[in-house]
């Protein structure tokens, strides 16, 4: 039987405790259904909650996680299940000093022993406070990539990624992910037959492989550059006729080499790139919310040319815009 240890703290993720458990107590159901001797019968998989103080704590919406028992770094596990916490600010979480450490230690004693590290979303900022994705490939929430990307520059960040994994280090994406982790446990100590069929028995979509389609591509970056300000404006207002950056640096009154500059200060990117980010942003607003021709987007958002519109669609958001529109687009109520 393999042992999966899943650990939390105060500010974590409900979710991520229950829907684990659910994936692994389905995975053993399963087996003992599908098993043709007595030994196949046996459940496969058991795990544990366990905190620091072996005391329950206190999740993110205020709910009570109740606990098995402490977290031990000399007691065996198979995998250790490290459990998001939800903060807006991670300099909150990082700042528990005593915490990080703690948790860092009893990391690397399990990884020493063998044990398989996993963690999904902001969890992954502990694997990289304990050092373990330096030089290794990594993912995290979406909207947490410039942050853990500025924090952690060691890291092989591949933010589009729903799970990686190197080195017995396993790497989830943004909340969801835990499903798709578990799943992944599950196949790792019973077998991929069983996590298949874990995975269809829950409907858990195990092909997901990229967040693309989910992320924002217009973060708020609270600059206060008045320049870069009313040239975000101007494109927004000019971008059915299609905003040229030759002729937004004549309205502004600059040269376009000073509008490159601070718009890179401002906000991290050139303005061509934001430009193209702006244009698949309203064409995924135009898409999500009501029945249109691919052709009405396409000119609504500044590009004559189709295929272009297409090609840059699919390049940032990982699918074409008609599977977005299927993946995405709201439904009516009906009576």
């Amino acid at each position: 039987m393999k042992t999966i240890r899943i650990w939390v703290y105060d500010g974590i993720l409900a979710s991520g405790v229950a829907a684990t458990i659910d994936v692994l107590n389905a995975a053993n159901h399963l087996s003992q259904r599908e098993g043709t001797s007595q030994r196949e019968r046996l459940p496969r998989l058991t795990w544990r909650v366990e905190s620091l103080d072996g005391q329950a704590v206190k999740a993110a919406s205020g709910q009570r996680i109740d606990v098995d028992g402490k977290i031990d770094p000399r007691q065996h596990a198979d995998a250790i299940l490290l459990t998001a916490p939800f903060f807006s600010d991670m300099d909150a979480f990082i700042g528990q000093r005593d915490l990080i450490g703690a948790l860092s230690t009893a990391l690397k004693a399990q990884h020493q022993a063998g044990a398989v590290l996993a963690a999904y979303c902001t969890g992954n900022y502990l694997l990289a406070e304990a050092g373990f994705l330096d030089g290794r490939p990594a993912t995290t929430h979406w909207a947490k990539a410039a942050d853990f990307a500025r924090r952690y520059p060691a890291v092989e960040l591949h933010a589009q990624e729903v799970i990686t994994e190197q080195d017995g280090i396993l790497s989830g994406g943004a909340v969801t992910s835990y499903l798709n982790l578990a799943v992944r446990l599950v196949g790792l100590f019973a077998g991929e037959k069983l996590a298949a069929m874990t995975a269809k028995a829950l409907l858990i979509d195990m092909n997901r492989v990229s967040q693309a389609s989910y992320v924002s591509l217009l973060d708020d970056h609270g600059h206060a550059d008045p320049l870069v300000a009313r040239a975000q404006q101007r494109m927004a207002a000019t971008l059915q006729e299609g905003c040229r950056l030759g002729e937004l640096a004549d309205y502004l009154a600059v040269s376009e080499r000073t509008l490159n500059r601070r718009f890179k200060q401002a906000i991290g990117i050139a303005p061509l790139t934001y430009l193209q980010n702006l244009r698949i942003e309203v064409a995924k607003q135009l898409l999500e919310s009501r029945p249109i021709r691919l052709e009405a987007v396409s000119l609504r958002v500044g590009y004559e040319d189709l295929s272009t519109f297409r090609q840059l669609f699919r390049l940032k958001t990982g699918l074409t815009p008609r599977e977005y529109q299927q993946r995405f687009a709201r439904r009516e109520g009906r009576g």
